[in-house]
């Protein structure tokens, strides 16, 4: 299972110490040459700051419900990773200066859109993992979530949902990041890896959370319903 997670926001600064080794980020034959552009068109003194894992710089919703310091190791199965307008995807342990570079920004003479840029570079490297009985869990959205999706492994979108009175649905915003946080720390807690989306909504379903699983095939949506 690989599960997908978006930047936050919110992120806290390093306290001093040693700056990050941008080699040793992952994916870095792949990815590197395209951090190496962004950061000299950013900031080229970035990588002497100080640096911390990704896990504690990124400090938003999703990631407080997520806690993955309080979490138990991830045995091989189950691969975690983060979505970043700066540096493609890093892992949770990677060690990262604090930023800002949300997907929708516009870099100083960078002609193509951050989306554009990173595409081809992240299907690339995560190539490897997107073949038949694989499972991609989705929590990100917007931006993040059209730079790249599988097309051969089992892809599950995580979409929380507003249930009104008279029974319609809609998107919810900040609550979403929480539902979305909540969901990925019941899989990483689970005593057994998620292997297919049905596994997925089990889950979630034994951590208390209404939900709602449908597609077919690749595609799948599982609906997490607030009331």
């Amino acid at each position: 299972m690989l599960l997908l997670l978006p930047p936050s926001e919110g992120k806290a600064t390093p306290p001093a110490g040693p700056p990050a080794d941008l080699d040793l980020l992952a994916f870095s034959p792949v990815l590197g040459p395209i951090r190496d552009r962004l950061v000299r068109a950013l900031d080229p003194g970035m990588p002497e700051a100080p640096a911390a894992p990704a896990a504690e710089v990124y400090t938003g919703v999703l990631f407080a419900r997520l806690d993955l310091a309080t979490l138990p190791p991830r045995d091989a199965g189950r691969e975690v990773l983060i979505a970043s307008g700066l540096w493609g995807l890093v892992r949770p342990a990677d060690r990262i200066p604090v930023y800002k570079l949300p997907i929708t920004a516009k870099v100083p003479r960078l002609r193509k859109t951050l989306p554009a840029l990173w595409k081809p570079a992240i299907a690339k490297a995560l190539q490897p993992l997107d073949t038949p009985g694989e499972l991609v869990v989705d929590c990100r959205s917007g931006g993040y979530a059209a730079v790249w999706r599988p097309t051969r492994a089992a892809h599950l979108a995580i979409r929380p949902l507003r249930v009104n009175p008279d029974g319609s649905r809609q998107a919810i915003s900040h609550n979403a990041k929480a539902a979305r946080g909540d969901v990925a720390r019941a899989l990483l807690r689970a005593s057994t890896t998620a292997r297919t989306p049905q596994d997925v909504a089990d889950i979630a379903a034994r951590a208390g959370h209404e939900i709602e699983l449908t597609g077919a095939g690749v595609a799948w949506t599982l609906d997490v319903l607030e009331r």
